[in-house]
C-alpha cells in the first residue's frame, strides 16, 4: 500500500514538473520571430530644446511608435488572434544584423531624420541654418562584397579614389562609371580615425558596379539658434516629419497646435517631401489611445505598380484611414506630401 501511494505522489511531482516545463516554454521560449504592437504616442515637448524658444502651443505634436518584442508561444498565438497585432520573421526586422548592430542603426537613421528635421524647419522659418556634408554612412555591407572584411557597418566613406562628394549621389555616380572588377581606393572614418582600403568593385545589375553596401547619407548641421533634440529610446527615420513641426513651431514661434493633439509619421528629406514608414496601423491605433484627434500620414499616388510592392498593398494613408474608420472613430487622418503642406494644413 505504502509502495503504490509512494508511486502515486512520483506520478504527480511529474506531473506538476512536466506542467512547469510546459508553461515555461509557452511562456518564455524565444521564437525567431518579433511580434508588432502599437507603441506609444510621446508628447515632443520633452523632446526638443530651442534656445529662447519655448514652444508656444497649448496642444501637442506626438511622435508615434511600434512595440517590437521577441515572439513566444503565448503571445504567437495572441497575435494570431488579435488583427492589430502581427508576426515578423527575425531577419526581416532586424536585416540579418545582431542587436547592437541593428540598435545602431536605428540610432543613426534617428540622428540622420533629426538632423534633416532641423535644417528643413530652421529654413522654413528663415534662421541660420546650414548643412556639412560628411559622407556615406554604412548601413549594411553585402556578403559578395570584397570590402566585408575592411568596411564595417557604422563606419563613413569620406572618400573613392581620393574623390569627395557632396551628396550620396554623387559617391553612387561616380563608382557606377567604373567597371566590375576594377580596384577602388575608399576612405573611411571609424571612431574619429581615417583608414583606407582597396579592393575590387563587385556587379550590382547588368549594367552597374558598386562596392555592395546599403547606405544613407552622414550630414551636421549648424544653427545660429542652438538647438538640443534628444530623442532617448526611439530609433528609425519615421519620426521626421513630427519633429520637423515641432521645432518648427518653437523656432517660428506660431502656434500650429491650437490647442490640439496632432500625431503623425513620416521620413523627411531635403527638400521637405515626407516619405512612407512601416507599421502605420500600430501608430494610429496608439495615437488613439493617446488622446490624438489629428493623424498625419505620408501619402503617395496608389498607382497599381506603387501598391504591388506596398505592405499588404496599401499605402501607408489607406492603410491609416482603413485602421481609424476601425479602431479610432472620430480620428481625422490627413494625407500628407510634404513638411510645407503640413504646416498648410495645420494652419488652416
Amino acid at each position: 500500500m505504502k509502495r503504490q501511494d509512494d508511486k502515486q505522489v512520483l506520478r504527480w511531482i511529474g506531473g506538476i514538473l512536466a506542467l512547469i516545463l510546459f508553461l515555461g516554454w509557452f511562456l518564455f521560449w524565444p521564437l525567431n520571430s518579433y511580434v508588432e504592437a502599437p507603441g506609444n504616442a510621446i508628447n515632443l515637448r520633452a523632446f526638443v530644446q530651442v534656445k529662447g524658444h519655448p514652444d508656444p502651443g497649448k496642444g501637442s505634436f506626438m511622435i508615434t511608435s511600434v512595440a517590437l518584442q521577441r515572439a513566444h508561444p503565448a503571445t504567437y498565438l495572441v497575435a494570431k488572434a488579435v488583427p492589430y497585432l502581427s508576426i515578423e520573421k527575425a531577419d526581416d526586422v532586424t536585416g540579418g544584423q545582431s542587436g547592437a548592430t541593428f540598435d545602431r542603426v536605428q540610432h543613426f537613421y534617428m540622428q540622420s531624420s533629426i538632423n534633416e528635421a532641423i535644417a528643413n524647419a530652421y529654413k522654413a522659418a528663415h534662421q541660420q541654418v546650414s548643412r556639412r556634408y560628411l559622407g556615406i554612412y554604412v548601413l549594411q555591407v553585402e556578403p559578395n562584397s570584397k570590402f566585408r572584411k575592411a568596411i564595417k557597418v557604422g563606419d563613413t566613406i569620406t572618400k573613392v579614389d581620393g574623390r569627395h562628394f557632396n551628396t550620396a549621389q554623387g559617391f553612387q555616380k561616380y563608382i557606377g562609371k567604373q567597371k566590375v572588377g576594377s580596384p577602388l581606393t575608399v576612405t573611411y572614418e571609424r571612431d574619429g580615425r581615417q583608414h583606407q582600403t582597396t579592393h575590387r568593385l563587385v556587379k550590382l545589375t547588368s549594367t552597374r558596379a558598386g562596392i555592395g553596401i546599403l547606405l544613407t547619407n552622414n550630414m551636421k548641421v549648424k544653427t545660429k539658434i542652438p538647438v538640443r533634440v534628444n530623442p532617448g529610446e526611439l530609433g528609425g527615420p519615421s519620426g521626421g516629419l513630427m519633429f520637423t513641426l515641432q521645432i518648427y513651431e518653437q523656432i517660428s514661434g506660431h502656434d500650429l497646435q491650437r490647442g490640439r493633439k496632432i500625431a503623425g509619421t513620416g521620413t523627411i528629406a531635403p527638400d521637405g517631401s515626407v516619405g512612407e514608414i512601416g507599421g502605420i496601423d500600430k501608430k494610429v491605433i496608439a495615437a488613439h489611445r493617446a488622446g490624438a484627434t489629428i493623424f498625419l500620414a505620408p501619402y503617395i499616388k496608389p498607382t497599381k505598380l506603387v501598391l504591388k510592392y506596398e505592405e499588404g498593398h496599401q499605402t501607408n494613408y489607406q492603410l491609416a484611414k482603413k485602421t481609424a474608420k476601425r479602431y479610432a472613430p472620430g480620428m481625422k487622418v490627413v494625407p500628407i506630401t510634404s513638411f510645407k503642406q503640413a504646416v498648410h494644413y495645420l494652419k488652416q
